[in-house]
């Protein structure tokens, strides 16, 4: 009970991360919003958890999931952040990500498509039509950043795949805390034009609060104590805890923003709900699948970063 209260906490962080990280891109360029987050991210995890030993063969695998998972994933998460609500947000990347990730693995053959799945695809993708046909007309936007949290998604999904064989070598903290790190160098590159700009002297304190706040709690504890339940429960019971997100998600966006969903919206996002848990949840049909491979397994295993 302990473990799964403990998930819980950490998918309230993540969920509150997209309204702290909207906040933030409303008083500074999306670019440095997303460094400032993973440089105190960054600095806290290699507190918590050093820098430990990672040999050079693998140091070129590392970085590249670096560049896909934590910069080309947070560069569009900020940006569409900038675009469109952070409820949207909460709703399309926690329930793309994993349908987009079965569906790949599906068409690679590293996944048996069976009824359950196909039934689960199926209903997301209609979820995902309805969630944007119910985007308010004039909105151009907020369509434009909702295509973005999708492009995000699809980033994070093509993470989690190719993080999949590196895992099987490495432990999950060494690989967190260098592709983290690399990541963060690559969103520093791309901020570097913008931070002349920033009016530094006018942020305020609440600025800077929300800044510890997505570093440490979000971004850095919340990986820790994650890993930790995986390592208690396993990673499909800790994975599962992933759609509590969306409601952490709207619930902050309605206190602390004043955003909300439209009705059409939210029976699009109650579609991804049930697509997505349709793809992720094995039920009764674990019985009926065949043993599987080593590799297939591995690739079930949960990312080394959130996504928020």
């Amino acid at each position: 009970m302990r473990i799964r209260l403990l998930l819980v906490v950490v998918m309230a962080l993540w969920g509150s991360a997209f309204a702290s990280s909207k906040s933030a891109v409303g008083v500074v360029p999306h670019e440095v919003a997303g460094f400032l987050r993973f440089f105190v991210g960054t600095a806290v995890l290699l507190v918590a958890l050093r820098l430990p030993r990672l040999a050079t063969k693998e140091a070129g695998r590392v970085a590249w999931l670096g560049l896909i998972g934590v910069f080309g994933y947070n560069f569009l998460f900020f940006l569409a952040l900038a675009l469109a609500p952070a409820a949207d947000g909460s709703v399309i990347v926690p329930m793309t990500a994993p349908v987009v990730t079965v569906a790949v693995t599906a068409l690679l053959g590293r996944t048996r498509l069976n009824a359950q799945r196909a039934s689960g695809l199926a209903v997301a993708v209609c979820g995902g039509v309805v969630f944007f046909a119910g985007i308010p007309s004039g909105g151009g936007n907020r369509l434009l950043g909702d295509l973005v949290f999708l492009a995000a998604a699809a980033c994070w999904a093509c993470y989690t795949l190719l993080g999949a064989p590196v895992l099987a070598r490495l432990a999950a903290p060494t690989v967190t805390v260098y592709a983290t790190a690399t990541g963060t160098v690559a969103l520093a590159v791309v901020a570097a034009p913008a931070l002349p700009d920033v009016a530094w002297s006018e942020l305020g304190l609440g600025f800077w609060l929300n800044q510890a706040y997505l570093g440490v709690l979000p971004t850095a504890v919340a990986y820790v104590l994650y890993y930790r339940a995986v390592g208690l429960v396993g990673p499909a019971a800790a994975a599962s805890a992933m759609f509590l997100v969306p409601a952490f998600g709207l619930a902050c966006a309605w206190l602390f923003l004043g955003e909300s969903i439209e009705p059409v919206q939210a029976v699009g996002a109650g579609l991804m709900f049930v697509g997505a848990w349709l793809n992720t949840h094995e039920g009764n049909s674990r019985a009926a699948t065949p043993p599987q491979r080593r590799w297939r397994r591995i690739s079930e295993r949960p990312p080394t970063t959130s996504t928020v």
